[in-house]
């Protein structure tokens, strides 16, 4: 067995303070890559030759993150061509794949695709491919963790469409709701919706999961188009101007953690041109330029462990507490760490993990703060889970549960922060853990 000493050389040595603010840009772009024989787009050119100029172009202007929807005959074209260093994985081509992928220079956890539950062949065969969203835990600096979305919801304006697309949303609202809480969030992609579309429903992720469209907020000054008015058509392809509605949106939110502001917004038609002039894609392109900024009183660590068991965080209830103190910590382990929970000066209690184990206990003395962690991870049973966890405190106290391994991680509170809550993946042990810091 390793020892504590080894583990923490293993991990590296102490960080410096993580960067307090930055920027970066999204583009979504659907980039039309349904088999020609399929759709043709009314886009001039090969194909294969515009997607191989699309996938130059998003390496010659390093988009920070990318979405791209219709991603599916050309896909070996397109990443051949590009150079971002994190990329998923193609689903396939028609019919096997949703044609949903990203192009990233952050790195990401926890990538999933799910399928629409609902979807209709009214207007065309949306239900030829498995169509839905994409989620990943997305991280953009030390401690700046952004849930995004992609989607290409259902296409056309039969009633069933309608119905189907309105499902859809609902669907990427609900996931929101239910793992990305208390998490800063990006929606984008091709949503087939429109604000006057008085059946369409983008502004759900405003109404249920208070995100802001960028295209309201900057191109319209915060004015929501009316639902049932004319639409507002863009009168030319690429579009000269962001004053008309185009289906593909973004939407975004900060958190207690993280503090995002959309900059700029743009239709990045214009940078996605065959040299004679012509476009590349039937679509206009969405690149949205963002400021980050981490939270004045709550922050997070990164995550050590694996993608495995129910996701739960402390930070929706923590922002709401003013100047939260811990009073004590327990640890639940043997061979593995089964459990941690924290519990306030308030008599709150934050649990993560399962109920096995053996239970010890450390109370904090006053003026006594939460200041370090070392988390250690190994496999059991193909998962990679959390085997090992000590604390340490300002007093130079520790508590310690589970058997280390050789892949630790030590993460220390900056001075005037304490360590007061956990973001986790788990079940009956404790999968992956983030730590939550206040200030103090």
């Amino acid at each position: 067995m390793l020892s504590l000493a080894l583990c923490m050389l293993l991990a590296g040595p102490a960080l410096a303070a993580p960067q307090a603010s930055g920027t970066f840009n999204i583009l979504s772009f659907n980039v039309a890559g349904l088999p020609a024989i399929l759709n043709g787009n009314d886009v001039p050119g090969d194909k294969t030759a515009n997607t191989a100029s699309i996938g130059r172009l998003f390496s010659t202007y390093n988009f920070s993150l990318i979405h791209v929807q219709e991603d599916f005959n050309y896909h070996a074209t397109l990443y051949a061509n590009d150079n971002h260093p994190y990329r998923t994985a193609t689903s396939g081509g028609v019919p096997f794949g949703s044609g949903l992928n990203t192009l990233s220079n952050f790195y990401w956890v926890d990538f999933e695709r799910t399928k629409w539950d609902t979807c209709s062949n009214a207007s065309g065969a949306d239900c030829l491919t498995p169509k839905g969203f994409t989620f990943m835990r997305v991280q953009v600096s030390e401690g700046v963790w952004i849930d995004a979305y992609n989607l290409h919801a259902d296409a056309g304006t039969e009633p069933d469409d309608l119905s189907a697309r309105a499902a859809n949303l609902r669907q990427v609202s609900q996931h929101i709701t239910t793992y990305s809480a208390g998490n800063p969030v990006l929606v984008f992609g091709d949503t087939n919706s429109r604000y006057t579309r008085a059946a369409d429903i983008p502004s759900i992720f405003t109404t249920e999961n208070g995100m802001t469209d960028p295209w309201v907020q900057i191109a319209r000054n915060g004015v929501v188009p009316t639902p049932g008015a004319a639409d507002i058509v863009c009168e030319t392809l690429p579009s000269e101007t962001t004053a008309c509605e185009i289906v593909d949106k973004v939407w975004y939110r900060g958190a207690a953690t993280v503090k995002l502001e959309a900059t700029s917004f743009k239709y990045a038609g214009n940078m996605f041109l065959q040299e004679n002039g012509d476009v590349l894609s039937d679509h206009n392109p969405v690149l949205v330029d963002f400021r980050w900024t981490l939270g004045e009183k709550l922050r997070m660590s990164d995550y050590h462990g694996g993608p495995h068991g129910n996701y739960k965080s402390d930070v929706p209830v923590l922002s709401g507490i003013q100047g939260p103190v811990v009073s004590s910590i327990t640890l639940r382990g043997a061979n593995r760490l089964d459990a941690v929970s924290v519990t306030l000066a308030s008599g709150q209690t934050f649990s993560h993990g399962g109920t096995g184990g053996t239970a010890t206990t450390l109370r904090l003395n006053a003026g006594e703060r939460l200041t370090g962690a070392t988390l250690c991870q190994a496999q059991r049973n193909g998962q990679t889970r959390i085997f090992y966890m000590m604390v340490t405190t300002s007093q130079g106290r520790s508590l310690s549960s589970g058997v280390q391994t050789g892949e630790c991680k030590t993460m220390t509170a900056e001075d005037g922060w304490a360590i007061i809550g956990f973001v986790s993946r788990s079940g009956d042990e404790v999968d992956r853990l983030a730590l939550v810091y206040a200030s103090s």
